[in-house]
């Protein structure tokens, strides 16, 4: 069983998940940040000094300047400041894996050239069907099937 396991283990595919998963939890805290200490702190100024971590609705008629003074009275609240974090967090890493599975696919492209599906005819020079073993416009028996001339 420890054999399996291991062979299991050291698969190339269950280490390409492993660093993916290491990988997506930093660039998680990455994001994270640039959302909480770059992007929100302009945006709330823009729309009037609005600092989105304090906004909530307290449920329970308390009257709490921050999210930090209701949750430590142990106050309901609904945190939309919080959830909107959140949400533009989501859209700029799916952004960012949009573009970085894009990347790869170009690069994919890139290294597998696609089989030519037409040759030229060494006789007449015209263009024929790569798996033809005799030129359809001059009949000239070609050499073999697939070769290029």
């Amino acid at each position: 069983m420890f054999k399996e396991f291991k062979e299991f283990a050291v698969r190339g595919n269950v280490i390409d998940l492993a660093v993916g998963v290491i990988i997506g939890a930093a660039f998680g805290k990455i994001v994270t940040s640039l959302v909480d200490d770059i992007l929100m702190p302009p945006l709330g100024m823009l729309i009037g000094r609005v600092d989105f971590t304090n906004l909530f609705i307290d449920l329970s008629g308390g009257n709490y300047h921050s999210l930090e003074q209701a949750k430590e009275a142990g106050a309901p609240t609904i945190n939309y400041g919080l959830f909107l974090n959140n949400v533009l967090s989501f859209l700029l890493v799916t952004f960012a894996v949009f573009l970085l599975v894009r990347w790869i696919n170009r690069l994919r492209r890139q290294e597998t050239p696609e089989a030519p599906v037409a040759k030229e005819c060494p006789y007449c020079r015209s263009t024929i069907p790569v798996k033809a073993t005799r030129c359809p416009n001059c009949t000239s028996q070609l050499a073999e099937a697939g070769a290029s001339a």
